[in-house]
């Protein structure tokens, strides 16, 4: 009875995971490459990621254009709080930002602010890290690994939850169990999750909203479209 439970187990995280990799199809079939992180300098791209937490980009966009003076983690670190915090209000939640960004430059100057003194910690190592810096959540640290250290890892986030449930996926609500299915099932690189990301994010703005757009929606044919 055990052996039939764990075939049967089996069986049906084969076809879960077949269809995690059926998503990452589908949306670059539709979408193609993104491009992604929107940035010119790693380390603006960074910022960017703590700048964008609870708001859109184009709030982050603006409070990159008043930080461009300072854009270095030497000028950032020298501006002062209250300074930081007026570039920043666009982003919204400014003072808590400011503190974060602060918190993030102090962590990052013990490796002399250079991101090949960071090449050989290991992943688990540098996100137990970053996720003791104050208001560096799991999001935050899974995108600058990602996108800043160069780390293969799937970045979990509302957008992920929403547009697997709706495909029929029972995923763990555990952030770090739906990662490391993600990641154990999808046969990507660094850049394919990268690009994983980008096209969920693409995805959800153009139909899986929290009202879907199902005209069009290359995942629609699967869709059980839940909590609609």
């Amino acid at each position: 009875m055990k052996d039939l439970l764990t075939k049967c187990k089996n069986k049906v995280e084969g076809l879960i995971m077949g269809a995690i990799q059926q998503i990452y199809n589908r949306l670059y079939h539709c979408y193609g490459s993104q491009g992604w992180w929107p940035a010119d300098t790693v380390f603006e791209m960074m910022i960017g990621a703590i700048l964008v937490q609870r708001t859109n980009w184009s709030n982050v966009e603006k409070a990159l254009c008043q930080l461009t003076p300072y854009l270095s983690p030497e000028q950032l670190e020298a501006l002062p709080m209250e300074e930081l915090e007026v570039a920043i209000r666009s982003s919204g939640f400014y003072r808590q930002k400011a503190k974060r960004i602060k918190a993030f430059l102090h962590w990052y100057k013990k490796y002399d602010y250079q991101l090949a003194h960071l090449r050989h910690v290991e992943t688990e190592t540098l996100r137990a890290e970053l996720l003791s810096i104050h208001g560096i959540g799991a999001e935050t640290a899974n995108v600058l690994l990602l996108y800043a250290f160069q780390r293969p890892v799937f970045v979990v986030d509302a957008y992920a939850r929403r547009i697997f449930v709706r495909f029929g996926l029972d995923m763990p609500e555990k952030e770090q169990v739906f990662r490391l299915q993600v990641e154990t099932e999808c046969v990507l690189d660094t850049e394919g999750f990268k690009e994983f990301h980008a096209l969920i994010v693409q995805h959800a703005k153009e139909h899986c909203k929290m009202k879907p757009i199902c005209s069009g929606c290359p995942l629609v044919d699967e869709c059980e479209r839940r909590g609609v």
